[in-house]
């Protein structure tokens, strides 16, 4: 059954848009409906935003209700126009959060233009792209080179979440996270992988319920050993007792989101990195 889109949703920036979208779903998740998103980015001239004015009120026509928008503009004319031009519920976050600070600490703030500007002088966005390169490199055990440079290593059974949480490490914070699947071969072995030994300190385990786990492979290999409960019952059994011997930190991803599980992990390994 299609979901029914109760009202429209416009995330409205002259940057990306990220930041309004993200801010925007931060509020709009307190609230149990599904509204339809649309994000307007680079809306940086007064002909743009006579632009924005139209689609928006014609959604406002379509649908018979007023549309919510979340709107980071910088330039005071561009948002002046979506504020009287547009027949919905407007929500500036500078004009809510910067401008009130401003007053508080008595200084003006850069207004720049989202997360992303000037990026060719940002040693920080220089760091997280060199980051990403290098989860790109490590992910999956592909190479073992230049371990010593890894801010954390994963490891786990496949399929426990160890890509994602490693990526969106690197995005998010510039770290430079590897990750490693434990296999029968180490369980046989009842050690670490030798590759990983010398970097017992930086490892964490990610684990997951057997159940889960062989769903999760069934969508890759449907009705394989490798996605059998049993088999999935067996490798998490012997990966955790691995990570107990070892004296490896590690967490279930089972029920957790790739944030929760990137906040766990950055409180145990890199806590200065949660300070923005």
């Amino acid at each position: 059954m299609a979901t029914l889109h109760t009202r429209t949703v416009f995330f409205v920036s002259d940057g990306t848009g990220i930041t309004a979208e993200t801010f925007g779903n931060a509020i709009l998740a307190q609230f149990e409906f599904k509204p339809r998103h649309v994000r307007l980015p680079f809306v940086d001239t007064v002909d743009k935003a006579h632009q924005v004015v139209r689609q928006v009120n014609h959604t406002a026509e379509l649908e018979g209700r007023r549309p919510v928008v979340f709107t980071t503009l910088v330039n005071v004319e561009v948002l002046q126009v979506i504020e009287e031009g547009c027949k919905a519920m407007v929500l500036d976050m500078f004009g809510t959060f910067v401008r009130p600070l401003e007053i508080e600490l008595g200084m003006k703030s850069s207004h720049r233009v989202g997360r992303f500007s000037d990026v060719s002088k940002s040693q920080a966005y220089h760091d997280r792209i060199e980051a990403i390169n290098f989860s790109l490199a490590h992910d999956d055990g592909q190479s073992n080179a230049d371990l010593e440079h890894a801010d954390v290593i994963l490891i786990g059974v496949s399929r426990s979440g160890k890509t994602p949480t490693s990526l969106y490490l690197a995005m998010q914070y510039g770290l430079k996270a590897a990750n490693y699947p434990l296999i029968p071969e180490d369980f046989d072995r009842r050690q670490l992988p030798p590759a990983l030994r010398a970097y017992r300190k930086k490892i964490f385990g990610l684990t997951i319920q057997p159940e889960r786990l062989s769903e999760i492979r069934n969508e890759r290999r449907p009705n394989s050993r490798y996605a059998s409960l049993e088999s999935c019952r067996h490798e998490v059994a012997e990966a955790e007792a691995m990570m107990r011997r070892e004296g490896i930190r590690w967490l279930s991803t089972t029920t957790k989101s790739i944030e929760e599980i990137a906040t766990t992990i950055l409180q145990e390994v890199r806590p200065e990195r949660l300070e923005y």
